[in-house]
């Protein structure tokens, strides 16, 4: 049965709903991610980060910078899902084609692309709240009572471009074959655990599926994404064609492992994170095309 389409609105909203389940599900793992990538003699593994972070900041502390991410990441997936439904509009060669693995890659590197507009700035911010310790400034350190307060700080001090736009070139060459992992590994699973099926997949059907996704998402931009929080953290802007010049200052620094530090719990997190994602957009879209 062909689906019925479903305006661009609908394609917003649903990645909305996605995205907000995927910050729910997934902001602790993460802020213990972004501390490994940024601190490494700090803490010794995923485990003792979360443990010295709840017992000296409270539980809540896992929860840093979630403001900005829950009220932008909505936004940032709602940008990401409609760019990548029209992508694949593009690449059909008549409506309703069931596109092959490559071309669900393409159009996820291009909606990848268009998603770091947005996805950049957001992640900027969460950063930079959860690189804080404690409950007020030390060393002479500029404290961030929350997002908005950081935004006005960077936008005074460096412009809007560059305040906020910190980190857009890592951002962009994360997301090109970040999303092509992303979008592949759901489809090619997805269309595994259907075949033979006659109706839409089911909300476990679906997790696994996006659960796979995620996990292709990070295997295929993993160490961009070192880059990208150690730049966007950094006090000085990044100038140039930064992201060779930080890998290398990684790789000499904490050899080749530090481009995959704090890895594992990333991968952990992007299995109900990712699996989330998709099934809220799904079942979302499957709403509208019922109206």
């Amino acid at each position: 049965m062909t689906k019925k389409e479903v305006s661009p609105i609908a394609d917003f909203v649903s990645g909305n709903f996605g995205g907000m389940a995927n910050v729910i599900t997934g902001q602790p793992l993460d802020t213990i991610k972004v501390r490994l990538q940024l601190d490494p003699g700090r803490f010794n593994g995923a485990w003792d980060c979360a443990t010295q972070t709840i017992k000296n900041e409270g539980f809540f502390a896992l929860y840093k910078g979630m403001a900005s991410p829950l009220v932008g990441i909505g936004a940032v997936n709602a940008l990401l899902f409609a760019a990548n439904s029209q992508f694949r509009k593009m690449l059909q060669t008549h409506p309703g084609e069931e596109l092959p693995l490559g071309k669900i890659g393409l159009a996820g590197a291009g909606a990848g692309i268009v998603n770091s507009i947005l996805a950049s700035p957001v992640e900027l911010l969460k950063i930079k709240m959860q690189a804080q310790y404690g409950k007020g400034a030390a060393g002479g350190q500029r404290y961030f009572t929350g997002p908005v307060d950081c935004a006005k700080f960077l936008i005074e001090r460096d412009g809007v471009v560059r305040g906020l736009g910190r980190g857009m070139y890592a951002t962009v060459l994360r997301e090109i074959p970040a999303y092509f992992g992303f979008y592949t590994g759901f489809e090619l699973v997805r269309r595994e655990l259907t075949k033979g099926q006659d109706e839409p997949a089911t909300v476990v059907q679906l997790m696994v599926a996006g659960a796979t996704g995620g996990i292709g998402y990070w295997i295929f931009s993993y160490p961009f994404d070192i880059v990208k929080s150690v730049v966007q953290n950094q006090a000085e802007n990044p100038r140039g064609l930064y992201v060779t010049k930080v890998m290398k200052q990684i790789v000499a620094r904490d050899g080749v492992k530090g481009l995959f530090r704090g890895m594992a719990p990333t991968v952990l997190r992007s299995i109900p994170a990712a699996g989330s994602t998709f099934t809220a957009y799904e079942l979302s879209m499957r709403m509208f095309q019922s109206l």
